[in-house]
């Protein structure tokens, strides 16, 4: 299958450089503003280039195509790509709105394409297992779900993208918080209820919030409980799965965020502490090859991927619920929920 890689910036690059090492798939372009940086990943592929994405998805040698470009692009890309007969992976948080999500949803499923978005941490070694123990009722009934994610903050970083409002539509909740949603969503179902607070608390380009924090209740009384965080001063995650039988800790993500691991405890009703089981993955991130892999084997079965277009459309209607509930300052029906995803539609209204 030919691909295209729209957007090639850091992860731009690593979709590209995966997607070249695949048996099945190979890069025939790669589009971005920056003609300088496409052209020289371009000659090291032997693909061509372009500074319009809107040539590429059209092509008739692309089967698939990789939108990995700023947030307020995600969705026109993407659409146009499934408008035009692509199968379509497309970066988090798939658009800056729950309505634009909804009509690729709805484009993927009349050409019958799949459309996969980028949570790579449901692929990462720890999840992975920990979900693996927690559908063989390890931990038994979920309960709760608490988790945090975010990094320090490298100098300048306010003068990226992200910090601009026009370009990223939202800020950390938009950024490292919709992965935390989705991996919550993952384990405990789909919300009905959301509060949350976002802040601007350090890097001072508000409306774009650099805090975030979030309460989400699903049935059957489960929440969970989640901080994502440009403020930590040091990369970090943590999620933590607690049931009525025990509990799944994952902690790291390898490099900077440190070593990946995990713990699995055991509840003992009548002596405690609980009995502990732990795993280490010191092998490093291999996420992103395990989600191609199962992207293209979506695309080949013709079944529904993991993180579907349809989750990352769910992902989106919290974020709006969250965004809603801090501007409020009362809990939302996320059944009820509509409007904004972020800073930059603020003073549209």
């Amino acid at each position: 299958m030919g691909v295209a890689v729209v957007g090639v910036g850091l992860i731009g690059e690593r979709r590209a450089r995966v997607a070249a090492s695949h048996p099945r798939t190979r890069v025939v372009v790669l589009a971005d503003a920056d003609a300088g940086r496409a052209a020289r990943l371009a000659s090291e592929f032997g693909c061509e280039h372009t500074t319009r994405w809107e040539e590429a998805v059209r092509r008739n040698d692309v089967d698939v195509v990789v939108v990995a470009t700023p947030n307020i692009l995600l969705a026109p890309v993407g659409l146009a790509a499934l408008r035009a007969g692509k199968h379509v992976l497309c970066e988090k948080p798939m658009a800056v709105r729950a309505g634009e999500a909804e009509r690729m949803v709805d484009a993927a499923h009349r050409a019958r394409l799949v459309l996969k978005v980028g949570y790579n941490l449901r692929h990462h070694p720890a999840i992975a297992k920990a979900h693996e123990l927690f559908s063989r009722g390890a931990v038994g009934e979920p309960l709760i779900v608490r988790a945090c994610y975010g990094h320090g903050g490298r100098p300048g970083y306010e003068k990226e993208w992200r910090g601009d409002p026009a370009l990223s539509g939202g800020g950390e909740l938009i950024d490292q918080g919709v992965p935390l949603i989705d991996l919550s969503r993952w384990f405990l179902g789909d919300f009905s209820d959301v509060r949350g607070l976002v802040t601007t608390s350090f890097w001072k380009r508000a409306p774009v919030e650099d805090n975030v924090f979030a309460v989400l209740s699903a049935a059957r009384g489960r929440v969970a409980h989640l901080h994502a965080s440009w403020t930590q001063w040091r990369n970090r995650f943590r999620f933590e799965l607690f049931g009525t039988g025990g509990y799944l800790i994952a902690g790291g993500l390898g490099g900077s965020y440190g070593p990946e691991s995990l713990v699995l405890g055991i509840r003992n009703p009548t002596k405690p502490p609980p009995r502990e089981r732990s795993w280490a993955f010191p092998e490093g991130d291999d996420s992103w090859r395990g989600e191609w892999r199962e992207f293209i084997g979506a695309i080949r079965t013709r079944r529904e991927p993991h993180a579907s277009g349809r989750d990352g459309l769910q992902v989106l209607r919290v974020v709006e619920a969250l965004y809603r509930s801090s501007r409020d300052g009362r809990a939302v029906d996320i059944g009820r929920s509509t409007g904004h995803t972020g800073g930059r539609h603020e003073k549209r209204g």
